[in-house]
């Protein structure tokens, strides 16, 4: 059996700024994080024993710090937490800012705002946060709710899959063809990144397990995207979850793993697949995990 890793996989610049950018303010002094810095439970549990604490709603907050997490937050809610007193720190990574520059440029041009995501998600109600009037959508059912504006801007969440995306603003240009319809491609690099090595591992594999949190959304879109090319796709949380009968007369297994997964959740599963297949070389393994890191 041959282990083939993801070119590129696990976690993204922003999240890794996010974590260090925590992490260098607890050396400080108490602090909170407003939100989920990342989807992953390892993450959360690493900060939470240095003393790091969450909330989902910053007047719940005990210190003085506040950190905005790598998904962004809007205008409005900055200026909340700013005037209730917090030293706000700004995690936001640079691609959601690039999405909310991108979102008030189409709305200062006289276009309705339509976003394409998860109404639910934390950064789609960061960049919805300042607006009035707006339509989220998820899928080319809800193009329904959309109002027949005559100027109709769109752009989406960072990590939707770019083939999705572009596949419903075409499904809004077709039900909406007087309207002018403009697209600004918002989709963050990594996530395209890890679609299209996520795309190559499924065509290249037999069995692909995706790695990564339960509540991550670009880790299920990987999922859905690899279950396009091969039919037997496990997403997991962490190594426990392994179950040594998924791998029972495969020839090839690939690993990926969601932006929100950092290496030292990886790397146990790469290893267990390792100790599972005895003909495979330790130093193959590690190679390989090497290019991976380096490619990022």
């Amino acid at each position: 059996m041959k282990i083939k890793l993801a070119r590129h996989m696990g976690l993204c610049f922003g999240v890794k700024d996010a974590i260090q950018l925590a992490e260098e303010t607890a050396k400080t002094g108490p602090v909170t994080i407003f939100g989920p810095l990342a989807h992953n439970p390892s993450i959360k549990n690493r900060l939470l024993e240095q003393g790091i604490e969450f909330t989902e709603q910053h007047q719940h907050a005990r210190t003085d710090t506040l950190i905005v997490t790598a998904h962004g937050t809007s205008d409005r809610m900055r200026q909340e937490i700013n005037e209730a007193g917090f030293d706000v720190k700004d995690a936001t990574c640079p691609l959601v800012h690039f999405a909310h520059r991108s979102l008030k440029k189409l709305v200062s041009d006289g276009y309705y705002p339509v976003i394409i995501g998860k109404e639910d998600h934390i950064e789609v109600r960061g960049l919805t946060g300042d607006l009035d009037a707006y339509t989220v959508l998820s899928q080319a059912s809800d193009i329904d709710q959309l109002p027949p504006a005559k100027r109709m801007g769109i752009i989406s969440q960072t990590t939707q899959p770019i083939d999705h995306v572009e596949s419903l603003v075409e499904c809004i240009k077709a039900a909406f063809p007087e309207s002018e319809i403009r697209f600004t491609d918002t989709v963050c690099h990594p996530t395209k990144q890890r679609q299209k090595s996520a795309i190559e591992l499924g065509q290249q594999s037999d069995v692909v397990i995706v790695i990564g949190g339960r509540t991550s959304n670009n880790t299920r879109q990987l999922s859905r995207t690899v279950s396009r090319f091969c039919d037997r796709v496990y997403q997991i949380e962490k190594v426990e979850d392994l179950n040594r009968t998924w791998f029972e007369s495969a020839d090839a297994v690939g690993i990926t793993a969601g932006t929100s997964t950092p290496d030292e959740v990886i790397q146990p599963v790469i290893e267990q697949l390792r100790l599972w297949n005895n003909a495979e070389s330790p130093a193959s393994v590690r190679m390989e995990t090497q290019a991976r890191v380096m490619a990022d």
